[in-house]
Parts: structure tokens; sequence; C-alpha cells
């Protein structure tokens, strides 16, 4: 029997007030970094926008820090969510891996969204420093599960851990020892390996896209991208023996 979540307490009017405000200073917020790009971000500007002073907006977000942290932890968020509700669709074609329907997914959401896709993945914000384990590394970390299930659906743990991959250095065993569960941290390293080689893959192909870099391809850059990461699913799964 599923284990029933928690209901979590009811808010009062005050804190209800204080949350719908910081909805709608993020919301300027996300719009200001898609007109100007995400170095622009000024809470002056955010809070002119609103009608409101820069020191009314501080008492929801104390720094520039706090506030660029919310909009990347929410960019993912709003990221994993499309990706989740393509892997919980129904497949239209069974014999298409949901791996290569999800990448798809996450290449629409960067195509739709080129400056939030830019706040994640582009030049640094000059002086920011995400807060260690903070909101916006577990959102990462729950887009990453996503393409960790997708990518190794169906394998047992010795198949993962019986992958061809090249011999991995000690040290660098090592250090994937270190990471958490949530972090492919519970991955064998061999697979840890794939999984980290087939990101930078995916990823790589959809920065290029995004910033601008294949647009010669033209209307061919869907189809370069779907055969891509097609040919790198298959790859990765012929290293995987059979059960």
């Amino acid at each position: 029997m599923p284990t029933e979540r928690p209901t979590p307490p009811s808010l009062s009017l005050r804190e209800r007030r204080r949350a719908a405000a910081a909805r709608e200073i993020l919301d300027a917020a996300e719009e200001h970094i898609g007109l100007h790009g995400p170095a622009a971000l000024s809470l002056r500007a955010v809070a002119r926008s609103l009608g409101m002073t820069v020191q009314a907006l501080y008492h929801y977000f104390p720094n520039r820090d706090a506030l660029v942290t919310a909009l990347i932890a929410k960019a993912y968020d709003d990221l994993a969510d499309a990706l989740q509700a393509t892997a919980d669709s129904e497949a239209e074609d069974p014999s298409t891996p949901r791996l290569l329907v999800v990448a798809g997914a996450y290449r629409d959401w960067g195509i739709a969204h080129p400056e939030r896709f830019q706040l994640l993945y582009g030049t640094p914000l000059r002086y920011y420093v995400a807060p260690a384990e903070g909101p916006t590394t577990q959102a990462v970390r729950r887009m990453g599960a996503i393409f960790q299930r997708e990518l190794f659906r169906g394998f047992t743990e010795a198949q993962l851990a019986a992958a061809d991959t090249p011999p991995l250095s000690s040290p660098f065993e090592e250090r994937l020892a270190l990471l958490p569960a949530s972090a492919q941290g519970d991955l064998p390293p061999a697979a840890a390996s794939l999984f980290l080689s087939a990101w930078g893959h995916l990823h790589g192909l959809v920065v290029l896209e995004v910033f601008g870099h294949t647009g010669f391809l033209g209307a061919y850059q869907a189809e370069v991208f779907r055969s891509s990461i097609r040919m790198m699913i298959e790859d990765i799964h012929r290293r995987i023996p059979a059960a």
C-alpha cells in the first residue's frame, strides 16, 4: 500500500500574501531576463516594473543572489516538469527509446526558453555563487534522475556494473563513490561514466543549437539531433551485457 504524503500545514493569510508577492517578483524577473538576457538582471529594474522600491523587494529577496538562486531553481524545476510530463506520457511509437523522447523535450524547452536556458548554462553571472547543496543543486539532481532512469531503464545493477567502458582511474572511481545517491552516486562506476558521457553528448547538442551554432543546418537541426541521440543510446546499450 503506498505511503500517503503528510498534508502540509495551512499557510496563514500573511504567508499566502508573501508567497504571492514573491511569485510576482519572480515572474517579473523572468520577463526582464527574457527581454534583456540574464547578464542584464537588475533588481532596480524588476522593482520598477512592479511599481515598488528596491527596499521593498529586499523584504522578499534580501539580495541579488537570493533572487538569482530562486530563478535558477524555478527554471530547473520547470524544465524537469516538462521532462517528467513527457516521460509519463503514453508512447506514440513503443519502438522509440524513451530517452530519445525525453531528450527531445529537453531540446524543445531550451529552444522555447533560450534566455532561461542561458541563465542555467550560459556564461555564469558575475560574482554569483550558488549555495552548496541548496535549491539549485536539488533541482538539477531531480532533472538528472529523469535522464538516468530513462537511459538505464530495464537494466539490473549487475548489468550496469559489467558495462564495457575504458578503464577508470582509481582516483576517478573514488570521486564517483563520494557522490550522493541523488547525483548518480547509486550507479556502479562504469554506469556513472556512461551517464556522464551521455549527458555531455545530449546537452552539448542542445547548447550548440540554442546558442545559434548549428543554424547553418536550418530545419534539419531536429533531424540531426534525433539521429545523433539515437546512435548514442544504441552505442551505450550495446556496452551493457545482456541479462
